[in-house]
């Protein structure tokens, strides 16, 4: 059966977070299955293809952020045979999230319960650990796994050759159904430019058909939408090293980051489709994350 993606409606927003269900003979998996916020609007997604959480076999992490992983250990509590896949970088997190939930608490403050709802550890029996160059067996269909460092330390793409789609978390930014711009999403704490470069270079050899983004579903020109993403995300890193240079307020400059970025989103967007892209991807935790980006390689050239 063809990959489905499925609506979460994060947060009352559509087209905001998509989990992708993958159904083969005898297996079925989820690739991101999302916050556990959107854990009912899941089960009635899944209801509607005509499974039950009892019926999955799998859960395929891209990283472990709250909008991809959060409801993992709650699935796994309703599933105990469930098997999570991950980066070895990231399991430890998904056995005992407290470090993940720290960090997160101090990014989303009051906000985190109603975005995010409770995110419960996964058991070490069901964690498989990934390093990148795996090919994992799911029944009758393969899929390719993928290191893919940048957006985040612990981040991994999946490749499906059967139907040429790579499930590419956020290492190829937003674009909501293929729409031609691409946002970045540079969050804190490990923004690697460096590292991002090599991972788009390594997911256009795959010379997928489609990409499969979590924020949100298929983009169907994987190279243009690759050499377009490449680009912004340059110039947003351009635009950030230059704001620090020359402002020394943070607030300000944070503010000038956003004014720059919204005009050049206004170029291509409607007011309505620049709402749901900015709610996936907040601006300020991207002007966060670039910035530290900065300060790292500044520190390390002083």
């Amino acid at each position: 059966m063809p990959t489905l993606p499925l609506d979460l409606v994060w947060a009352g927003h559509p087209r905001s977070i998509a989990s992708a269900l993958l159904r083969s003979e005898g297996f079925n998996a989820l690739v991101d299955p999302g916050p556990a916020s959107t854990l009912v609007t899941l089960h009635e997604q899944l209801a509607g293809q005509g499974l039950r959480v009892s019926d999955l076999n799998a859960i395929l992490l891209t990283h472990v952020h709250l909008d991809h992983a959060g409801a993992t250990g709650s699935l796994v509590q309703e599933n105990s045979r469930l098997q999570v896949f991950v980066h070895s970088r990231g399991a430890p997190h998904m056995a005992d999230p407290s470090k993940l939930l720290n960090s997160a608490s101090r990014l989303y403050g009051h906000e985190m319960q109603r975005l995010y709802g409770e995110f419960l550890p996964v058991p070490q029996a069901n964690l498989r650990a990934l390093e990148g160059g795996e090919v994992l067996r799911l029944g009758p269909r393969q899929l390719q796994v993928l290191y893919t460092p940048g957006h985040a330390s612990h981040h991994v793409t999946y490749f499906d050759p059967a139907e040429s789609i790579a499930f590419v978390g956020d290492t190829a930014g937003i674009s909501i159904e293929g729409h031609p711009f691409v946002l970045p999403a540079t969050p804190p704490p490990d923004i690697s430019l460096e590292l991002w470069d090599a991972s788009l270079n390594a997911i256009a050899q795959l010379h997928a058909q489609r990409l499969f983004l979590t924020h949100f579903s298929f983009s169907n020109n994987p190279d243009r939408h690759i050499a377009t993403y490449r680009g912004i995300l340059h110039r947003w890193s351009d635009l950030a090293g230059k704001l620090l240079s020359s402002i020394s307020d943070e607030t300000e400059a944070m503010r000038a980051f956003a004014r720059e970025v919204g005009a050049d989103a206004a170029q291509s967007l409607s007011p309505d489709e620049i709402s749901d892209y900015f709610f996936s991807g907040a601006l300020h935790l991207s002007w966060q994350g670039l910035a530290r980006y900065h300060r790292k390689r500044a520190a390390t050239v002083n």
